[in-house]
């Protein structure tokens, strides 16, 4: 999969942003679920934000599934702490 078919990453003044579309990410997420790869889709998204400063998430309405939700909500917390720890 490659990382521009759901992210589309921007260089921005203040360093590197990130547009991520809730609703494409979903259709990713609902396709991850029936093949059993959610865990690599929630692994690669982690690995394309590394380094990025700013997310910016279009399409939140696609949020209201809660299994969605809750592993972005993880991704994007891991990738906060560990630019923290960078």
């Amino acid at each position: 999969m490659n990382r521009r078919d759901f992210l589309l990453l921007n260089t921005g003044p203040g360093g590197r942003s990130a547009t991520l579309s809730c609703e494409q990410l979903y259709m990713r997420f609902v396709d991850a679920e029936a093949e059993g790869t959610t865990t690599e889709l929630f692994d690669r998204l982690s690995r394309d934000l590394h380094g990025v400063s700013t997310v910016r998430l279009t399409d939140r309405q696609w949020l209201s599934c809660e299994g969605l939700k809750r592993r972005l909500d993880a991704v994007l917390q891991q990738d906060s702490e560990r630019q923290l720890a960078d």
